[in-house]
């Protein structure tokens, strides 16, 4: 089958590279020219495991291209996917921009009839609205269609999500259609839902609010178990031995962030609000997580009189291990009070460390100064205060010892209950965790 895809994000270069590897002809699009020509030397524009070896593999192979040349790539494909961003709004709506901006380019290129399918997340009856909007602008007169197909991978895991899924989820209004996508994913081997667009639409947003309620309500469980005396691990293990509510995304932190929960609970939120409805479960959601980022600096500042001066150790920045996305990582959050307050902040990131310092380049960052170590035990080198925002497999390796030898104040304030509570207190740390 011939593929072209839109966007060489998360979702369209998993997607296209995962296509090729089933043995689908693939044409990646994208409209920076610099970032092509990365992706046809083998290089990943992002970090993903596995992916750089697969894009290699089937670049030799001749089955994945990559191009900025739009009209040749839509020119004459079986199907072509959407995986473009729909960033947030202010008022928590999608920015649909991208994907119009795609589906009128679509409109002026095809030259036979195909199936366009939208991957990206999209508020319920976009795809109806991208249907009409390429009929609009049609040039040719040729059939197009448009399906719903979202994707469900985890950044860290995404090739492995995509091509193990748990099922494939395809929403059209026509037998042709379902046919084909059938016929797409048929070399995947993996269970299809088919639906309707607009519920194909809808199981996308409700799969990942579900999870982020998920999130907060163990978050807010936690808060209330340092309050009375429990401890939350102990209490997620006992709730995971119930079928009915299964062992995963029950562990407590300082919240959830990247690309999706963020974005689609509040767009959810603003979609029920537009049709009268208002969405109390997934409201509740959205503010506990907001309050729940800063959890630690609020600990911190009841120990603290102030953080000017001290020297400060950060120990993870992505939003979560194994990928060097930020959105909406907590880091952000907290490094930006800190910096506020005049720390002089070292931080650690295997991964993340050169996309944090778009944010807040290596020197003074307001009151504050922040560099950037190339392990664990460098960033805590004479450090006043400890903070862990992500569990890396590199952070969870560092003994509890480590932190008494090589801080100044072994204080540490750890946002993914990474350590023992019993082997910090052992080690003569002070330590902070979420819950316990």
């Amino acid at each position: 089958m011939k593929i072209a895809v839109a966007g060489t994000g998360y979702v369209g270069l998993v997607a296209g590279v995962c296509f090729a590897e089933k043995g689908h002809d693939v044409t990646c699009v994208d409209v920076d020219e610099k970032k092509v020509k990365m992706m046809e030397a083998g290089q990943s524009p992002i970090y993903e495991e596995g992916l750089e070896e697969l894009m290699r593999k089937n670049n030799a192979a001749g089955r994945l291209h990559y191009t900025t040349d739009y009209a040749q790539a839509y020119r004459d494909k079986d199907a072509i996917f959407i995986g473009v961003g729909t960033p947030e709004q202010p008022d928590g709506s999608a920015n649909l921009s991208y994907i119009a901006t795609v589906s009128r380019q679509i409109a002026e290129s095809v030259e036979r009839d195909c199936l366009v399918v939208v991957k990206s997340t999209v508020p319920v009856g976009t795809n109806d609205k991208v249907e009409q909007f390429i009929h609009d602008f049609l040039k040719r007169d040729v059939k197009v269609e448009v399906a719903s197909n979202p994707e469900f991978l985890a950044q860290g895991s995404a090739v492995h999500d995509t091509l193990h899924a748990a099922r494939i989820i395809i929403g059209t209004e026509s037998r042709e259609a379902e046919a084909l996508l059938k016929e797409i994913y048929e070399p995947f081997g993996l269970p299809i839902v088919s639906v309707n667009r607009r519920s194909a639409e809808m199981i996308k947003y409700a799969c990942n609010d579900f999870l982020a309620l998920k999130i907060s309500y163990m978050n807010d469980i936690a808060n209330l178990c340092e309050l009375v005396g429990a401890d939350i691990d102990a209490v997620a293990e006992g709730m995971s031995y119930d079928t009915r509510i299964g062992a995963n995304f029950l562990k407590a932190g300082i919240g959830y962030g990247g690309s999706c929960f963020p974005k689609d609970t509040k767009a959810l939120k603003y979609l029920a609000a537009q049709n009268g409805y208002q969405l109390k479960t997934v409201e509740a959601a959205v503010d506990v997580n907001a309050a729940q980022k800063t959890r630690l600096y609020q600990k911190a500042c009841k120990r603290m009189i102030t953080f000017e001066g001290l020297k400060v150790a950060v120990l993870g920045l992505a939003f979560k291990p194994g990928t060097d996305d930020l959105r909406e990582a907590p880091s952000l959050d907290n490094i930006k009070l800190l910096l506020e307050n005049g720390a002089q902040i070292t931080a650690f990131d295997p991964a993340a460390a050169k996309n944090f310092q778009k944010f807040f380049p290596e020197g003074k960052n307001d009151r504050g100064v922040i560099t950037y170590a190339d392990t664990p035990e460098a960033a805590l080198q004479n450090a006043d205060i400890c903070f862990v925002f992500t569990e890396w497999e590199e952070i969870r390796r560092v003994t509890p010892g480590t932190f008494k030898e090589r801080m100044r104040i072994p204080l540490v304030y750890d946002g993914r209950n990474v350590y023992s509570v019993k082997q910090m207190t052992e080690a003569g740390v002070e330590y902070y965790s979420i819950g316990r």
